[in-house]
């Protein structure tokens, strides 16, 4: 902690006669009464941001600057072409588009607008579900006509595989048994890459089998380039959400880009469940 920072809580803390942080030699712990005052005045803050926005009435037509952030690959073909045309209709909006996968807090980062694949975990937050995207396994035609299909998860042990070089520990796939539970299958690894777009091409390329989501697939699997496998034990689809803050009042470029990108995010993740069809 910096020590102007720390002055300025020892202040404030003599001031409110509260105790707000447990300080030791190895970290600094927020204790109740300073939660509580933290959201307190986050909340004050928000009334106060509130009352700016509606002041310069970006609550009453669709104007000012809207955040939003998505994955980086579904960003890039699913979500910039709905920006593209959102910004031809919505003049007096500026967009900023933050595609990341990591997942970034709304709140602190001041965005308007996430898109999430996959179960949310912040209940504060308002998810409206556009569709879902499913984990799929597949390869090229050529690497299945020379290593054949595996028919089980089990099988897995004699193919090469392409993963995620995230850590140096063996990968490990999730597939749903015939009786719902989830099995964790460790493959072997013969290719690691940290980027999706490259282990796509990898797979097109005849260098093993891969584990991707759907909409990452799907044009490859429309030309004929990818071959799903194992469908039959693949995990529950994954829900496609926009999600953004709660509040009393929610600005109009909010609202306006939720009804514009929805019925068209719609339409794209129901094209991709079509290509993907077995």
């Amino acid at each position: 902690m910096l020590v102007g920072s720390s002055r300025k809580i020892a202040d404030l803390e003599r001031d409110l006669g509260a105790q707000l942080l447990i300080r030791s030699t190895r970290k600094v712990t927020v204790t109740d009464s300073g939660q509580r005052y933290y959201e307190d005045a986050r909340r004050i803050l928000d009334d106060v941001d509130d009352a700016e926005r509606s002041a310069s009435g970006e609550y009453r037509r669709p104007k000012g600057r809207l955040t939003i952030t998505s994955p980086t690959m579904f960003g890039r073909l699913h979500v910039l072409p709905i920006v593209n045309g959102f910004m031809r209709v919505q003049p007096d909006i500026d967009v900023r588009c933050l595609l990341t996968n990591v997942v970034v807090d709304l709140l602190s980062e001041q965005i308007n607008l996430g898109i999430r694949i996959g179960p949310l975990s912040d209940n504060s937050l308002i998810a409206i579900q556009a569709g879902s995207v499913r984990q799929i396994i597949c390869a090229s035609p050529g690497y299945f006509s020379r290593h054949g299909r595996p028919r089980s998860p089990d099988d897995l042990t004699s193919h090469q595989c392409i993963s995620f070089a995230w850590t140096a520990t063996p990968a490990e796939w999730l597939f749903k048994t015939p009786s719902g539970t989830v099995q964790r299958v460790q493959v072997h690894a013969r290719l690691m890459l940290n980027s999706i777009e490259g282990i796509v091409e990898a797979a097109r390329g005849d260098g093993g089998i891969a584990m991707m989501y759907s909409y990452q697939a799907a044009p490859h699997i429309a030309d004929g380039a990818l071959e799903i496998v194992m469908d039959d034990y693949e995990i529950d689809p994954l829900p496609v959400t926009i999600i953004h803050p709660q509040g009393r009042l929610v600005p109009q470029k909010v609202r306006t880009f939720i009804d514009f990108a929805i019925p068209r995010l719609r339409k794209r993740l129901a094209v991709i469940t079509d290509q993907c069809s077995a």
